[in-house]
């Protein structure tokens, strides 16, 4: 019983810890200016011009924390905020995205394999769970194992994007750095603001584990009990 209830603070503790780290970190170095006065805009644009990607547009989105690289449209999205406001964070989020976009410039590994796992893993986040319950309610250990190996697919997803994320955050610093566009002072809160979003990586992947691993030992004890 005591394992059962440590599972389940796991599953909801870590992940609403992580979401909340980011939001209050982000929220910090979010009212901080960078000493440049660079918006995050022009910090995207400098790094990507800096790396010979002049093809890849950067745009503003609606939406808190909505940035993200479009590998299919090449284009860095920044939310409004980092778009137009000229913060540590800002900075930090904007550099982070470029860092996506000059992994896909150069092929990086990680990435590649990530693009390649989509498709699988989107069925396996879609489809996973319905296999795995029809497999409980009709006793059929092969329809549970269909829903476990769907499953897998989408936890190694999770697992890829680790180091992908790990690694756009280390370009970042190095950009952002190198260029002089955050001073001494300033890199321990972009810093933070990137671990801190690195950690919602971590949290997920470590909850998708262990769900794997529940459906795992369940489907274990299906076969002995037979």
């Amino acid at each position: 019983m005591g394992g059962f209830i440590i599972y389940f603070a796991i599953l909801l503790i870590v992940p609403l810890w992580a979401q909340m780290r980011v939001k209050s970190t982000y929220k910090k170095y979010s009212k901080v200016a960078n000493s440049t006065g660079k918006t995050g805009a022009e910090v995207a644009r400098q790094i990507l011009d800096e790396n010979g990607l002049y093809n890849v547009q950067v745009e503003p989105v609606r939406g808190k924390l909505s940035d993200h690289y479009d590998p299919r449209s090449k284009v860095v999205r920044l939310s409004e905020d980092n778009y137009y406001g000229n913060s540590i964070a800002g900075a930090a989020v904007a550099a982070h995205e470029v860092g996506h976009a000059i992994q896909d410039a150069e092929g990086y590994a990680f990435l590649r394999f990530r693009h390649a796992l989509v498709p699988v893993a989107n069925i396996g986040s879609n489809f996973s769970f319905f296999l795995i319950l029809g497999g409980i309610f009709f006793q059929a250990t092969n329809l549970f194992l269909l829903g476990i190996i769907f499953m897998s697919a989408a936890v190694l997803f999770q697992f890829v994007t680790l180091p992908v994320e790990f690694n756009a955050s280390s370009r970042a610093m190095d950009q952002i750095v190198s260029t002089g566009m955050i001073r001494n002072n300033e890199e321990r809160g972009a810093r933070k603001v990137l671990n801190a979003a690195a950690l919602t990586y971590v949290a997920g992947a470590l909850v998708a584990l262990l769900e794997l691993a529940r459906f795992i030992f369940m489907f274990l004890g299906m076969n002995q009990d037979d």
